[in-house]
């Protein structure tokens, strides 16, 4: 790409009110450049009220699709847009758009179809707890020995596409915890998958959706997921 590539920077967001106003202030700073569009995904808080009152530029789903849900509908909004890339972040403010320019320079350069921004190469910043890390380790061995590709932050959703990836995206996205199961299908589709180092915050408030039974159920569901998506490649090559 010879000029600046259209850009649109996706918020998924749940009952992230407290948080939203200073990843959109985040955006507005660092790279005021690009789009943004924030998914509200059926929030029950103040979320809807925050962008009207603030002009946030928003789609208000009306009932919660969940995390798949909420990123494909900004896939399909970037598809129907005609963006270059897409970046999805976070709406609990844990990743700061700071470190985007690092992250397009491989997608401009056509170097990567997806890029993965990494807390775990540098090890700086907020490394999620203990047990958790052990969980992403042993996805990323899983889906190394899936596909013989070794991506270290297998569930880090902050990451950017090309147009050949919000294509893909916009037509078909995992559901439910979908991070590790896109890795999957992007290599399915011989994309071509970089990790970036990058600085994560924790957030500061609200909760994940994974805790409790919900991580148990989480790593359950992905390890299926991930095989299924290898024996399904495996028969169609």
């Amino acid at each position: 790409m010879d000029k600046q590539p259209k850009t649109l920077i996706i918020i998924p967001a749940y009952n992230e009110g407290d948080n939203l106003l200073q990843v959109i202030e985040n955006i507005q700073q660092c790279c005021p450049q690009w789009d943004y569009l924030v998914v509200n995904d059926g929030s029950t808080d103040h979320t809807e009220d925050l962008c009207a009152r603030h002009n946030i530029c928003a789609v208000h789903l009306p009932i919660n699709l969940g995390i798949g849900g909420a990123v494909q509908t900004g896939y399909r909004y970037a598809f129907k847009n005609h963006y270059d890339i897409a970046v999805q972040i976070d709406g609990d403010g844990q990743h700061d758009v700071a470190f985007l320019g690092d992250m397009l320079r491989p997608l401009i350069r056509q170097e990567a179809d997806i890029i993965i921004g990494s807390r775990f190469i540098s090890k700086e910043g907020f490394q999620s707890s203990p047990l958790r890390r052990a969980g992403i380790r042993f996805l990323s061995r899983l889906i190394q020995l899936c596909t013989g590709i070794r991506i270290y932050d297998v569930t880090s959703g902050f990451r950017a596409v090309n147009q050949k990836f919000i294509r893909l995206y916009a037509e078909q996205y995992p559901t439910d915890y979908p991070e590790p199961e896109a890795i999957i299908a992007a290599v399915m589709h011989r994309g071509r998958i970089k990790e970036v180092p990058v600085i994560m915050r924790q957030r500061e408030s609200g909760s994940s959706s994974i805790h409790g039974f919900n991580s148990a159920y989480y790593m359950i569901k992905v390890s299926l997921s991930i095989l299924i998506c290898r024996i399904t490649f495996g028969i169609r090559r």
